[in-house]
């Protein structure tokens, strides 16, 4: 029977400890100046080499080739007493204790006990390991504590475990007593690279890129690493590839994910139940797929933000090549906040499909991101993606950039071509430009209620020069003063459309002369309430968020600006 590259390739010395020198130093160096501790606890991920430190920490202190003279800390790795510790086989110095099946208070006082006993020999030391020291229950470190504090000489004890604050929950006094070593999650380059001299000894072949996912898939597991190694190879003869590691493990290609990546830039929501249904056909995982995903996009804004990426396969930095000009980094980051809100409810759902196809479906619809400053600069970036479709609500055109881009004004109103005519009434029509062409204007009586009379014509013009305009002149009431004065009153509740128009009130002058056929000027004012003769201070939630609206705009002199320039209504989510 062959023996599992896991084990043939477990480390024998602290140097051949991967990614780990600072647990590896401190370790050698307490060997070589017989400064050993009497209790070690060694945590990290599963499969970094905590449970093979703490068998070289043996190999190390029993040694039958030590050289007490010129100790170097390392064992030889190769005598007797190396080969039983490396092997696991039976040794009355050394004894490794799962913690997941000996967790009790009786196994506890048993291993205590039997630490009482000396060693086999003068010169050696007893080394107990225990695996996944954090099953021990709250007696059984109860019952380990006194020999913990004061143990016997030339006995070690060495706990390693994952999960080290279940162990400071359980037996908090007991972390005092231990020297605590954290050991590192290995790389995805420094996986693909031990892989590599395990296969030039094992004399296989294999592609850099098939090595590389099998490090990023190991999780920063070395011992994972070498599995899943161990069963490509098994899966078939011949060069090891990138395709066949796939296949092996499940993996989608990255042809569905450049896929994805497409049809989102080019907001294709109907192509997602299509993308999906050829994955669910081919079996994946739509977890794992998601968290493809999630790298992807990860390495994607990488990029566009100029930060070298780790070590990506070849296929994968060609997809992120091609979408790194369709998407904005902005939008990246919202698709990578929208995946991390839905990554939970994919692995535990009953219809992960459902889930899924509902976050494609929401990056593919979603808007995209534009910075206001270069929009009013005129230099606002063509990349943010495609124009929405047609069934959203319409948004103002963004002319390409050009190298003298004016910056883009707010749109003038249309002014008369020849000068406004006289204001008596018996004097001819005057005549007002709509479109470029020239219609006659019928004189308006200075009344209130001529003014009123036209009043829906005033509106229909102010909303073609501003939706927001129009809007707000909605809410007034016009009043005919003397001396050429339109006076328009807003409601005590409508603050918010009256300095609209006072924003505007250049713009709503040349209309009203225009239209009246004389020149006049605006006042504003605002009702004041009638019952009980006083104001009343009950706000409501129009007026809220009227006064939340208002003050961003007073705080955002460029959100104000836009929303002028461009026509923008400003809403507040519910």
């Amino acid at each position: 029977m062959s023996i599992a590259l896991a084990r043939r390739y477990r480390p024998r010395k602290f140097a051949d400890l991967l990614v780990q020198d600072h647990v590896a130093a401190a370790l050698r160096g307490a060997v070589a100046k017989n400064r050993v501790g009497h209790g070690y606890l060694l945590t990290g991920p599963r499969g970094v080499g905590k449970t093979t430190a703490a068998r070289i920490l043996a190999m190390a202190l029993n040694c039958e080739r030590r050289d007490p003279e010129h100790p170097t800390g390392e064992p030889c790795g190769e005598c007797g007493a190396c080969m039983r510790v490396w092997n696991g086989q039976a040794n009355l110095d050394v004894v490794e204790i799962d913690a997941a099946s000996n967790r009790g208070v009786d196994d506890a006082r048993d291993l205590r006990e039997r630490a009482m006993y000396a060693a086999s020999e003068p010169g050696h030391h007893k080394v107990y390991i225990v695996d996944e020291a954090h099953m021990l229950t709250r007696e059984a470190w109860n019952a380990l504590l006194k020999i913990l504090e004061e143990p016997p000489p030339g006995v070690v004890f060495v706990f390693a475990t994952t999960e080290p604050q279940k162990i400071a929950n359980t037996a908090a006094p007991v972390m005092s007593r231990l020297q605590r070593f954290d050991f590192r999650r290995i790389g995805p380059a420094a996986i693909q690279s031990r892989l590599r001299d395990v296969l030039n000894q094992e004399s296989v072949e294999a592609d850099d890129d098939a090595l590389l996912i099998i490090g990023r898939h190991a999780d920063g597991g070395m011992r994972d690493a070498l599995s899943v190694l161990d069963q490509c190879l098994s899966f078939g003869e011949g060069r090891l590839t990138a395709d066949r590691v796939r296949d092996v493990l499940g993996l989608v290609d990255d042809d569905s994910y450049a896929a994805i990546l497409t049809l989102v830039a080019d907001r294709r929501p109907a192509d997602v139940f299509a993308v999906l249904d050829r994955l669910v056909d081919s079996g994946a995982d739509l977890a794992e797929f998601a968290g493809g995903l999630g790298e992807i996009l990860r390495a994607l804004l990488m990029h566009q933000l100029g930060v070298e990426a780790e070590a990506l396969p070849t296929t994968t930095r060609e997809v992120i090549a091609a979408s790194a000009p369709k998407l904005a980094s902005e939008d990246v980051v919202r698709m990578l906040k929208l995946l991390g809100e839905a990554e939970q409810g994919l692995r535990r759902s009953a219809n992960p499909r459902l889930v899924l196809e509902t976050l494609l479906l929401r990056w593919a619809m979603m808007d995209r991101a534009l910075d206001l400053k270069a929009l009013l600069s005129g230099t606002a970036p063509g990349g943010a993606g495609p124009s929405a479709p047609s069934n959203t609500s319409p948004r103002p055109t963004i002319p390409p950039a050009t190298e003298k881009a004016p910056p883009v004004k707010a749109p003038a109103p249309p002014t008369p071509e020849e000068p406004p005519p006289p204001s008596h009434p018996d004097e001819p029509a005057a005549t007002a430009s709509r479109g470029g062409e020239h219609a006659p204007v019928m004189p308006v009586p200075r009344t209130t209620a001529g003014l009123h009379a036209v009043w829906p014509e005033i509106l229909e013009t102010a909303t073609r020069q501003s939706r927001l305009l129009g809007q707000a002149l909605e809410h007034a009431t016009p009043e005919w003063v003397d001396d050429g004065v339109v006076s328009l009153r807003f409601g005590a509740d409508e603050a918010v459309f009256r300095e609209g128009v006072e924003r505007q009130v250049g713009v709503v002058v040349t209309i009203l002369s225009a239209r009246l056929g004389t020149e006049v000027r605006v006042s504003t004012a605002s009702n004041e309430p009638t019952a009980g003769g006083k104001r009343s201070n009950r706000m409501t939630v129009k007026d809220l968020h009227a006064d939340r609206l208002r003050e961003l705009r007073r705080k955002d002199p460029v959100l104000d600006a836009a929303a002028d320039a461009l026509d923008l209504e400003l809403v507040e989510e519910e």
